[in-house]
């Protein structure tokens, strides 16, 4: 009987070290589920990101991959020095639930940071504050309060912030409140369903809604349904932080040498420049009068390597796209050209359409060789404000920039201090003197939502290629609600 005793004492002490090693295997297991922390990005020499389609994250034009959150991606993997490769997700919680079990590195999907996201993910610092906009077709009563909501159709993105914020409005305040979820639509998706009249309102992150509000005309912000909300990155909640400290010393350098700055300007700095009136006009004008110039256009451009909606852009603000447009102060035709600038470029009439649109593209590539030592875009940018008010302006406004401490090769630094021309306090110092310095800021923001417009009315229509259980596209329609927004 003894003997049995022990022998049972010891099958229950191995049992207990057994179930001890098996435990720590599980715990050893789990934290290294993710193989996607900082070594392992640096050892396989790839950071893999997932992120979403929206026109603040990830979208593809006609030409190349864009997106406010793909750049600041691809900035850190290059900080890294490794290859970065994306993942785009089917919904937003397919996207938590990725970063959650570790099969990516992080999320870069402007996301707002939640209570209930942070019990499923780690947030690195917020790069970005927005706030959730109520979104309303303009020719309808403007709602003025969340009352309005009642006995209507609210549609919001599945799992998303919007969904939790209206989920605590049900809860503590308006239990009859009521509203659809999609799994399968987009921001941009919702906004062009209020602007079809399809449903009545929809919310949106503002910095979205600004990406988009330009390309629908008929849709309107009413009012903030939440206080101000931080964007940031996502990561896997694992022992390891070692990749999330470099995403949070990266974002530090990216603030200190005004990168983010400059890439928040390269996305939203020229948003909102003209109203919803000035959109639909600029739309009708492209259907009734671009095809026309079109042609000539596209030869220019072909030519001297540009764009040729940046050139019909170009055309649009100075003449809207009116052949024989004349002006006060000597300039003519499609691309207002001066005389003297005409006699540069050798045309003989201005007034005709295809001269003008060849001296203009002329003109606008000989501008950008002033400017060829400038990384794009700003050295598009600083060539179209030289087309405005000319090249020496706008060097003088680049020495402004430079003994003010900012960059002078940097649009954002140098848009600020272009309108410093007009006081005498800086003109009277420059090689040029006085100029309305405001005139090429406007104008160079117009050109940029032009550019956009046309860029975004040009998409093709779908082509999909299935590669195993994933879509891979390389352009759809649905690209008209994911607009691009840069000039390359």
């Amino acid at each position: 009987m003894q003997h049995f005793h022990v022998s049972k004492q010891q099958w229950l002490i191995k049992l207990f070290f057994a179930l001890c090693l098996l435990a720590v295997v599980l715990i050893l297991a789990i934290g290294s589920g993710n193989k996607h922390q900082y070594k392992d990005v640096i050892e396989s020499g790839v950071l893999k990101i997932i992120t979403r389609n929206s026109p603040t994250t990830y979208f593809q034009d006609r030409d190349q991959i864009s997106g406010f959150e793909y750049e600041l991606a691809q900035k850190f993997a290059d900080y890294l020095g490794v290859e970065l490769q994306v993942q785009v997700a089917d919904s937003l919680e397919d996207l938590i639930t990725e970063v959650q079990s570790g099969n990516v590195a992080l999320a870069a999907a402007g996301l707002t940071i939640t209570d209930q996201r942070q019990s499923r993910v780690t947030f690195a610092d917020s790069y970005m504050d927005v706030t959730q906009q109520l979104i309303y077709r303009s020719d309808r009563k403007k709602p003025k309060s969340l009352e309005a909501l009642l006995n209507s159709t609210l549609v919001v993105t599945a799992h998303s912030s919007h969904a939790q914020s209206l989920l605590h409005l049900q809860k503590t305040s308006m239990p009859q409140l009521t509203w659809i979820e999609r799994d399968d639509a987009e921001v941009s998706e919702l906004v062009q369903m209020v602007e079809n009249g399809e449903i009545d309102f929809t919310i949106v992150d503002s910095n979205e809604f600004n990406a988009l509000s330009g390309f629908y005309p008929r849709v309107k912000a009413a009012f903030n349904v939440s206080e101000p909300e931080q964007l940031a990155w996502a990561f896997a909640k694992f022992s390891d932080n070692s990749l999330l400290e470099e995403a949070r010393e990266f974002f530090s350098l990216m603030r200190e040498t005004g990168l983010l700055a400059q890439l928040q300007e390269r996305y939203y700095g020229h948003l909102n420049q003209f109203d919803n009136v000035g959109t639909l006009t600029f739309l009708r004008q492209a259907d009734e009068r671009l095809s026309k110039y079109q042609p000539l256009f596209e030869k220019s451009a072909k030519e001297h390597e540009l764009d040729w909606r940046l050139l019909a852009s170009i055309g649009y603000q100075e003449s809207h796209w009116r052949a024989l447009a004349r002006s006060r102060t000597g300039v003519r035709g499609l691309m207002m050209l001066t005389l003297t600038t005409a006699k540069e470029v050798g045309i003989k009439n201005r007034l005709n359409a295809e001269q003008s649109i060849t001296g203009g593209s002329a003109y606008f590539a000989k501008l950008k060789k002033r400017f060829k030592k400038i990384n794009e875009p700003d050295r598009t940018w600083l060539a179209l404000a030289a087309y405005n008010v000319g090249a020496g302006h706008v060097r003088d406004a680049q020495k402004i920039t430079e003994s003010q401490g900012g960059d002078p090769d940097r649009w954002m630094d140098v848009k600020e201090r272009l309108p410093l021309l007009t006081k005498k306090k800086y003109y009277k110092n420059t090689q040029y003197g006085y100029a309305r310095g405001y005139e090429p800021v406007n104008y160079v923001q117009n050109i940029r939502k032009f550019y956009d417009l046309l860029v975004w009315r040009d998409q093709p229509e779908p082509v999909y290629t299935m590669v195993g259980k994933d879509t891979i596209f390389t352009a759809s329609s649905d690209y008209k609600m994911i607009p691009p927004l840069t000039v390359n």
